[in-house]
């Protein structure tokens, strides 16, 4: 799999096809992406090791909400929500991207419900291939 450097450290593609794309990511202590959003996809930070903070500019009202993600810690950033990460300490995390199933769609489960399962599912995944279980 090809590492891709970047300013704020490195990205490594694990997955991609047409729905969904898993990036393992480590940023160094102090080091940001750039504010951004994506219009129809679901963006998710799953965090193996250190602290990411990931702020998500609101639409609704004009505040930025602030999730320090720990070790462990899953956070989700719904599609059209300008974003941003930096690293507290030195974060090796995942990078999950998915369509937005609910593009166009309607559904009588929240979408968070959802959400969570899907990425639980790929995290399982993940898990067994690295022999976790």
């Amino acid at each position: 799999m090809k590492i891709q450097g970047k300013v704020w450290g490195k990205t490594q593609e694990i997955f991609k096809n047409s729905n969904f794309e898993l990036h393992r990511i480590e940023v160094k202590k102090g080091g940001y992406c750039s504010k951004h959003k994506h219009i129809h996809k679901i963006n998710a930070f799953y965090i193996e090791k250190g602290k990411l903070k990931i702020s998500i500019y609101q639409t609704d009202y004009d505040l930025v909400d602030d999730t320090i993600a720990n070790t462990g810690d899953l956070t989700i950033v719904k599609p059209g929500m300008y974003h941003e990460f930096e690293a507290l300490e030195d974060p090796i995390c995942y990078e999950i991207s998915l369509p937005d199933i609910h593009y166009g769609k309607i559904t009588d489960e929240p979408i968070d419900t959802i959400e969570k399962h899907y990425i639980k599912a790929i995290m399982d995944l993940h898990k067994k291939a690295d022999g976790l279980e």
